[in-house]
């Protein structure tokens, strides 16, 4: 693979500025974030007196602990504009989320808010490996998603040529990869395993495309699969991570020179990570829960936001901001079979050690009678004997039980076989009685 370490001169010199200096940034950015919501939105106006505390009580920034947090339930409530902290007149964008879980939650965007998300994508790409002038393809969902637009304008800020493809029609995604020749693709990690068993089903090398860089966001995903991607394609496979309530993507960005977390852009957001269960805030270092709170956001300003995503907060590296762990999932995604807490990736991480298995899998939960139940099904890799399905169900079933300490049922099926996804795949399928 292609040396991409960035020229540090390149860089924006909040990405090398020392802790301190970032820090009394935060603070100055913090205070006028909070009353600004404090002013503008009437739910936070209620929730901050509910908790007793005003803007002006931030002397410090450990004192943000003291704030209420802010839920999905909470922009649900609210919907559609109720979060709103500008008149309708100055937002100059709408995105939401599919609401397929409930009411969506929708987000908007100043001129300025979409001027800061170019900034911060167009800093998460650089960092990632892209420089200006290379060809993006861009295979994240257009339309009320932020993905595609969110890495589409990020792009073109950082001076790069964008081939928006969005999501779906795999077969005419590695057609134009062939044909375009893009050096970047954007896309979601399980999405992109669908696009090399496409390349491969059409007798192609994608090891030979022209690919350099793999961007990768949206769902948590593990070494296992960075190593299966880039060896399969002959690239940098760099995560990225954001969500549409915070901003979107660009909210943190792995370097390409070190892949070892995401680097927060503290400048724009505040990171917490905090107990699931008790909200308390936990030091750097410890698992738990996620939060943000937006720094100069204007449309819609967000405090404490519970992301529900699971990592821990980590000194910087390759940049002076700290850096968040690899999600290692989340806490409302989290299975609990038989007492023992369960996340997809951690079956992931296991069944991508048995040569023979592939990365499309599913994890189905029953209830056939008193006690959960749970069968991963996954496909087995095309050069498998079918005789061969039994012995890797067995090797997959000890490593779980010796691992994660549960029984499981293991169905190895044939290449093929799983529904692919376009975008974030659904990995449980929860079939337990209501």
């Amino acid at each position: 693979m292609q040396d991409l370490t960035p020229d540090r001169v390149t860089l924006d010199p909040v990405e090398v500025a020392s802790r301190e200096q970032i820090s009394a940034l935060q603070l100055t950015r913090l205070r006028w974030s909070l009353q600004h919501a404090y002013d503008n939105v009437p739910h936070y106006k209620a929730a901050f007196d509910a908790a007793g505390v005003a803007p002006a009580d931030l002397a410090h920034l450990a004192d943000l602990r003291h704030f209420p947090f802010t839920t999905k339930a909470d922009l649900r409530a609210n919907y559609p504009f109720g979060m709103f902290a500008v008149p309708q007149d100055q937002v100059r964008r709408i995105h939401a989320s599919s609401g397929t879980t409930g009411q969506p939650t929708v987000v908007g965007y100043t001129e300025r808010d979409i001027s800061t998300w170019s900034d911060v994508v167009a800093r998460s790409l650089r960092a990632a490996g892209v420089r200006p002038g290379m060809k993006v393809h861009v295979a994240y969902g257009y339309g009320l998603f932020t993905g595609g637009l969110g890495a589409h304008y990020g792009a073109e800020r950082l001076g790069c040529t964008v081939i928006p493809v969005s999501g779906g029609q795999t077969e005419r995604q590695v057609r134009l990869i062939r044909d375009f020749e893009p050096d970047v693709i954007l896309v979601t990690p399980s999405y992109m395993l669908s696009l090399l068993d496409e390349f491969e089903r059409q007798g192609l090398d994608p090891r030979a495309s022209s690919l350099k860089v793999g961007v990768f966001g949206a769902e948590p995903w593990t070494e296992d699969m960075r190593r299966e991607v880039e060896e399969r394609a002959d690239l940098h496979a760099v995560d990225i991570y954001g969500l549409s309530e915070v901003m979107g993507p660009g909210v943190a960005s792995e370097c390409v020179e070190t892949k070892d977390g995401l680097h927060v852009w503290e400048d724009h957001f505040y990171p917490e990570v905090v107990d699931p269960e008790t909200g308390e805030v936990l030091p750097d270092g410890e698992e738990g829960e996620l939060v943000f709170t937006s720094l100069t956001k204007q449309a819609l300003p967000i405090v404490r936001y519970r992301t529900r995503d699971l990592t821990r907060l980590l000194p910087g590296t390759a940049r002076s901001m700290r850096r968040i762990q690899k999600i290692t999932g989340r806490s409302d995604d989290m299975i609990i079979l038989r007492g023992v807490n369960v996340f997809p990736t951690q079956v992931e991480e296991l069944l991508l050690r048995v040569p023979g298995l592939s990365p499309h899998y599913q994890l189905v939960l029953t209830r056939p009678h008193r006690l959960d139940e749970m069968t991963v099904r996954v496909e087995a890799r095309p050069d498998r004997a079918a005789d061969e399905r039994e012995q890797l169900a067995e090797r997959l079933r000890v490593l779980v039980k010796d691992n994660i300490g549960i029984s499981v049922s293991c169905d190895v099926v044939e290449p093929e076989t799983l529904k692919r996804s376009e975008g974030k795949a659904q990995r449980v399928f929860d079939q337990r009685p209501r």
